[in-house]
């Protein structure tokens, strides 16, 4: 690679560093290329970007933006997940992968300015989504309504009653 083309990957990578809400580091080793395709196709279905990168320029890019603990993963081959929209999505997708492809090694992962093991990418990787939880959020919210609703009407029930046999003996 020439050197203009080097700067410009190194740009790109500290911009994705910067504004990533959480990045995966996998060594990729071992995956032929259909695999890497089916990989590349569920990682874009999950909004996250996959890069295959050299690690000196990852190695650069990272020092740029202040996340020198993470080079120290930036070994062998390397490709990094990034999660720009879900902090979650990259986790999840490389960990479901990696349980149907062994050959897949997750490295490390970094969230919220911290680094983080392989055992902590696969605690995130079993939270539930966004949606997931919003839905979650909703029911529980909705459920007390619900109750509410079903004991007035059983109330209201009760003084219909009351005051039909009112107006029955008044009658």
């Amino acid at each position: 690679m020439a050197r203009p083309e080097k700067e410009a990957v190194v740009k790109e990578l500290t911009e994705k560093f910067s504004s990533a809400k959480s990045l995966v580091i996998a060594d990729y080793l071992g995956l032929n290329v259909a695999e890497m395709t089916e990989l590349r196709s569920k990682l874009r279905e999950a909004g996250v970007e996959f890069k295959v990168v050299k690690n000196t320029l990852a190695t650069i890019a990272a020092n740029d933006v202040d996340m020198e603990e993470v080079t120290e993963y930036f070994s062998g081959p390397t490709a990094i997940a990034f999660g720009e929209e879900d902090a979650v999505s990259p986790a999840k997708v490389l960990v479901d992968f990696a349980k149907d492809h062994e050959i897949l090694e997750i490295k490390a992962g970094f969230l919220n300015g911290e680094i983080i093991n392989k055992d902590k990418v696969e605690a995130l990787a079993k939270i539930p989504s966004r949606e997931e939880l919003l839905a979650k959020a909703f029911a529980g919210m909705k459920a007390p309504l619900s109750g509410l609703v079903n004991v007035l009407q059983g109330n209201i029930r009760g003084l219909v009653q009351v005051l039909s046999q009112i107006k029955e003996e008044k009658a």
